[in-house]
């Protein structure tokens, strides 16, 4: 005899099939939202002067990333799901004024946690640039510090006569030609220049005090605003570094604030190939200055 099924206990049993499985989807959707997700640390490095402008790797010189890709890759890091935290590894004797001040704004707009690491140096721009992060872990070793800000001149005037040299300026204003290396300097150009300095300073000082708000040993700050070098371990003194530690600890760091549990964790890289080193050599912020802005033109530094 045939065993027959009413309709009315068939669809009792699909009810409960798809009750079944709906639950089933729910606890996984609700394992899945309470599930640890750690995410990686954005790697961002900044390595030799910082300049503006991007500098491609040559066959004599080294590659630099200019402050509009570092600042760029930055931002991008607030986009990213997956980047919990931004670390900037440093070894930098700093640069151009603008540029500094680009990759700062950038890092103290950033709404994730920012960590500096000062691997070998970090000076002058390199430490402004530092200044913008949440924390600061530096290599025992790294020299730093260097706050302040300056312009260079070279005047070949003596030169130029011994030479039978002599150049003729026609100018709309007696400042002109200022900072010409044909001739001595007058006093209201140094003037002129120094307050420019003086300005610029001022606005590296503010940033620094900034950034590192409610950490600084006032005292000692003041005594190294003559621009001094400092190692890692005289800056953590002064409150300019937070820990003294290698790249590792900088990571964990990072990772630490970032809400990483991974004894491991991830390092996802932002930076561009820019950086690449070139085959036989390095460019200095010298050789740079020279070569690609002009030997006698007047420019501020934090360098």
């Amino acid at each position: 005899m045939a065993f027959k099924r009413n309709e009315g206990e068939g669809k009792n049993y699909l009810f409960w099939i798809i009750g079944g499985l709906f639950s089933l989807a729910l606890i996984v959707l609700v394992a899945y939202s309470f599930s640890p997700i750690d995410g990686c640390v954005g790697v961002v490095e900044i390595k030799g002067p910082i300049v503006v402008d991007d500098v491609q790797s040559t066959l004599f010189s080294d590659g630099m990333q200019g402050s509009e890709s570092i600042a760029a890759d930055i931002e991008s890091a607030d986009k990213r799901g997956d980047v919990k935290a931004v670390l900037l590894i440093i070894d930098s004797p700093g640069g151009s004024v603008v540029a500094s001040r680009q990759i700062y704004d950038a890092l103290r707009k950033l709404n994730k946690t920012s960590v500096a690491y000062l691997q070998e140096m970090a000076a002058s721009g390199g430490y402004m640039v530092a200044a913008g992060t949440d924390s600061i872990v530096s290599n025992p070793d790294a020299l730093t510090g260097n706050i302040g800000a300056r312009m260079t001149f070279m005047e070949y005037s003596g030169l130029f006569a011994k030479l039978g040299i002599n150049e003729t300026s026609i100018k709309s204003g007696a400042m002109k030609d200022m900072g010409s290396p044909s001739r001595p300097m007058t006093a209201e150009e140094e003037a002129v220049l120094q307050s420019i300095v003086n300005e610029s300073f001022e606005e590296f000082r503010g940033a620094v005090e900034e950034g590192r708000a409610g950490r600084l040993n006032k005292v000692e700050f003041e005594k190294i605003l003559d621009a001094r070098i400092l190692t890692g371990r005289q800056a953590k003194k002064i409150g300019l570094v937070d820990e003294l530690g290698d790249k590792r600890a900088a990571i964990k760091k990072a990772a630490e604030l970032g809400g990483i549990k991974d004894e491991e964790p991830k390092i996802c890289e932002l930076s561009s190939s820019a950086g690449q080193r070139g085959l036989l050599g390095s460019i200095s912020s010298e050789a740079l200055n020279l070569f690609t802005k002009g030997a006698n033109i007047p420019r501020i530094s934090y360098n």
